[in-house]
């Protein structure tokens, strides 16, 4: 019986793309820091789809979990053939304002902790063809962004890491994507303290469903890069074709904190 193995499931995207693996007929194994929120998504799932549906809560930014994640897969016999590697947080504010500590348990999370994960679920992976790892990465990947400059630079990380992946473990039998979406209805500006930039972004928001279905088809077809809405792909042509320092000055002036009137 194969699973799919989500980080970070519990909520927005994460608890998006689960259900929509659910729709689709997939096991899933789901992983994030509250237990409660797991058990209700896995009860609510469960009861929903003909699927089974196993939760495991822990913390990401401790070092040994994602050993201890693979190790619970194995020794439950439980064979994983989809890893989505969705955990991860930002920070908004200037690089010397911002505690060092958060900024770096950032980097743990949105960096260490995948690429762990990725390597001890690797072999699992290979047992299971096909399979399909699917890394979650931002727009932000896509460019510096300065008020938001450890986040983007930990996303830039992901971006590159999984298109090199693609390479090193194509002849696994493994499918490499990386998911970059744009502004997304989520708790993620909440943690990030960015509702004054989320406010600003609502006209051009996708809902967390939309983008979970997007991830999910562009996984399947094993599409190295999935960038939900065609908002969001102009987007990424214009960063392109726009010199460098003009779109780093626009980041830094929409993404600025502004002192209230």
């Amino acid at each position: 019986m194969n699973y799919a193995f989500i980080t970070g499931a519990s909520k927005g995207i994460g608890r998006a793309i689960a259900i929509e693996l659910a729709q689709r007929n997939n096991n899933l194994l789901l992983t994030a820091r509250s237990e409660d929120l797991l058990k209700a998504l896995a009860a609510d799932i469960q009861r929903e789809y003909e699927v089974t549906v196993q939760f495991k809560a822990c913390d990401l930014t401790d070092p040994e979990v994602p050993a201890q994640l693979a190790e619970w897969c194995k020794s439950n016999e439980y064979d994983v053939n989809i890893l989505v590697n969705n955990a991860g947080f930002g920070l908004w504010g200037t690089f010397g304002e911002l505690p060092v500590e958060g900024q770096l348990e950032m980097m743990n999370l949105n960096m260490n902790a995948l690429v762990a994960l990725t390597h001890h679920f690797l072999p699992i992976l290979s047992n299971s063809k096909p399979s399909y790892i699917m890394n979650v990465a931002s727009l932000a990947s896509f460019l510096a962004i300065p008020h938001f400059s450890i986040y983007a630079a930990t996303k830039a990380f992901v971006l590159s890491f999984s298109r090199s992946l693609r390479f090193d473990v194509a002849k696994k039998g493994v499918a490499v994507s990386c998911l970059c979406p744009g502004a997304t209805e989520s708790e993620f500006l909440q943690r990030a303290g960015m509702e004054a930039v989320g406010d600003k972004a609502k006209g051009v928001y996708m809902s967390a469903e939309t983008v979970a279905k997007i991830a999910v088809n562009g996984m399947m077809r094993g599409k190295a890069e999935v960038v939900p809405g065609m908002i969001n792909n102009i987007a990424t042509v214009g960063i392109w074709a726009a010199p460098r320092i003009l779109v780093e000055a626009i980041a830094a002036w929409i993404y600025r904190k502004r002192t209230p009137n």
